[in-house]
């Protein structure tokens, strides 16, 4: 991956998961990183993963739904020279009825996974813009590429996402600044552990997720992507595969997600 050596680039979310291999892949390749994420220890640990086999990392916490924080976090890298590449990856994952959705669900959902990503978007772009140069990577997810029933959230927020990302790249290209979209599928993180099943067994919700990619199988997809500067980097096949349907007739994915709305409230919904 020649194209990110001696370049720098900033992964929010890139203490854990899907942005610490970004993280780690990014300096495999020659690359500086800056690992933005509000969680101390790990932040820490994921910059001495990478200094350990001589690759260059400097962690910066950071809280993405602070919009002063991110101005901060990007004005302190831009100071020490150019930024080449933003990945806005920090988020949250809530899955659940509508139904069972309270307002500040819906806030902190907002607040995490689509503000968060504005502001990286918007403080790097200024940057960018100026710059005449720079790649944008904004996280969103399959779900974010077709509704998905027992995710209404979690699809309108990573929607939001996809919407942003292909709004903004005809924009920014005549100013030299390119903007992608990452849509992965199911991926295997400590996430899953811990994130909202609203009303529901998380664990028996997971049970029935047939696949998952590994954190680093995620990271070098987008990263490939990136390369050839894809708009919308989405994968695996299998998952991508509701996407092509709903696209081809939007009522058949009506129906077969009604089935899974049953099994939902038979096996996993409290009451």
């Amino acid at each position: 991956m020649k194209v990110f050596k001696d370049k720098v680039a900033i992964v929010t979310g890139g203490a854990s998961g899907i942005g610490r291999e970004l993280c780690i892949e990014l300096a495999k390749a020659g690359a500086k990183v800056y690992v933005a994420d509000i969680k101390e220890e790990e932040t820490r640990n994921t910059v001495s993963t990478i200094t350990s086999f001589g690759g260059k990392a400097e962690g910066i916490i950071t809280d993405m739904t602070d919009r002063e924080a991110v101005k901060s976090l990007v004005d302190k890298v831009t100071a020490q020279g150019p930024l080449d590449y933003m990945f806005n990856n920090a988020g949250i994952i809530m899955f659940g009825e509508f139904r069972d959705m309270e307002y500040s669900d819906w806030e902190h959902f907002i607040d995490s996974d689509v503000m968060s990503v504005i502001y990286g978007t918007r403080c790097a772009y200024e940057v960018m813009i100026r710059q005449g140069h720079g790649h944008i990577v904004n996280t969103s997810s399959v779900f974010g590429l077709f509704p998905f029933a027992l995710s209404t959230g979690y699809t309108a927020v990573k929607s939001a996402i996809t919407g942003l990302s292909m709004a903004l790249r005809p924009e920014a290209a005549d100013f030299g600044v390119k903007v992608s979209v990452a849509c992965p599928g199911s991926v295997d993180t400590d996430v899953k552990k811990s994130y909202r099943v609203i009303n529901a067994d998380r664990e028996l919700f997971n049970s029935y997720i047939p696949k998952q990619l590994t954190p680093r199988q995620a990271a070098l997809r987008i990263l490939k992507g990136v390369q050839k500067n894809q708009g919308i980097i989405a994968f695996p096949w299998y998952d991508v595969l509701p996407w092509w349907l709903y696209r081809l007739s939007p009522s058949v994915n009506t129906i077969w997600q009604r089935k899974l709305v049953k099994i939902y409230r038979e096996k996993c919904r409290f009451g």
